[in-house]
C-alpha cells in the first residue's frame, strides 16, 4: 500500500501526461526496437536485443512505479488550507538566522520538486522542519552539516 501524495492540478496532470508519453510512443517503440533487434539473427551474442530488452524493462518499471504514485495521488483544494501555517503548496520566505540570507521555496509532492525554480519536497530535511511552522517560527533542522536555524519570513499561497 502507498502513501497518499497531494498535487496541485498542474502537477497531477504533469504526471497523467508522461504516463501517456510511456505507454502510448515509448513502449511501442521500445518493442519494435526489439523485433528489429530480434530479426537479425542470434540473440545470444545480439548486443542491441539486450540492450532494447534492458531498456524496456526500465520502461516498464517507470510506468508501473509512476501509475503507482498516480493511483494514491490526491488533488488539494488550495482554497481551503489554512494560510496561517506551512502546508504542502505554501510558497514560504525563510531566513537563515546565521548569515541573514532569504530564501523562497513552494513547497510540493516529491515528484513536482525542481529546487532550480523554487520547489521544494516536503518530504526533504528542509520541508519536513519547515511544516506546521508559522510566521516568526525558528526551525531547526537537521542537515548533513548540522543543525540549521531558518526564521520563517512569510507565508502564502
Amino acid at each position: 500500500m502507498s502513501d497518499i501524495s497531494y498535487y496541485s492540478a498542474e502537477g497531477l496532470k504533469k504526471l497523467k501526461d508522461e504516463l501517456v508519453q510511456l505507454e502510448q510512443i515509448e513502449r511501442p517503440r521500445v518493442t519494435q526496437e526489439i523485433a528489429d533487434a530480434r530479426d537479425k539473427g542470434d540473440l545470444s551474442e545480439n548486443a542491441e536485443y539486450h540492450a532494447a530488452k534492458e531498456e524496456q524493462s526500465h520502461l516498464e518499471f517507470k510506468i508501473a512505479k509512476l501509475k503507482n504514485v498516480i493511483s494514491s495521488a490526491r488533488i488539494i483544494d488550495e482554497s481551503q488550507l489554512d494560510t496561517s501555517k506551512i502546508l504542502i503548496h505554501s510558497i514560504v520566505k525563510i531566513k537563515n538566522t546565521s548569515n541573514g540570507m532569504e530564501f523562497s521555496y513552494t513547497l510540493v509532492a516529491d515528484s513536482e520538486t525542481d529546487v532550480r525554480n523554487g520547489k521544494l519536497s516536503v518530504n526533504s530535511p528542509i520541508g519536513k522542519g519547515l511544516l506546521g511552522k508559522e510566521v516568526g517560527d525558528i526551525a531547526e533542522i537537521q542537515v548533513p552539516n548540522g543543525i540549521m536555524k531558518f526564521e520563517v519570513v512569510a507565508i502564502s499561497r
